[in-house]
């Protein structure tokens, strides 16, 4: 079998955990702050869990399956 690429975009947007669940940040986070509630500025700059739909699809690009 020949070896299979991490695609880099990925490699820099997604961690995995100790338990094998992937990380990643909130978007929505980068420009126009000003606008957006105190609040939902915080709670954008905590790490979220990729869906168990697109999981599959990370760790293809990622190298793992």
């Amino acid at each position: 079998m020949p070896k299979v690429k991490t695609n880099c975009a990925a490699k820099k947007r997604f961690k995995l955990t100790a338990s094998g669940k992937i990380k990643r940040r909130h978007a929505f986070h980068s420009h126009i702050l000003t606008k957006k509630a105190t609040k939902r500025k915080r709670n954008l700059t905590q790490f979220g869990l990729v869906s168990g739909a697109n999981e599959g699809t990370i760790k293809e690009l990622l190298g793992m399956r």
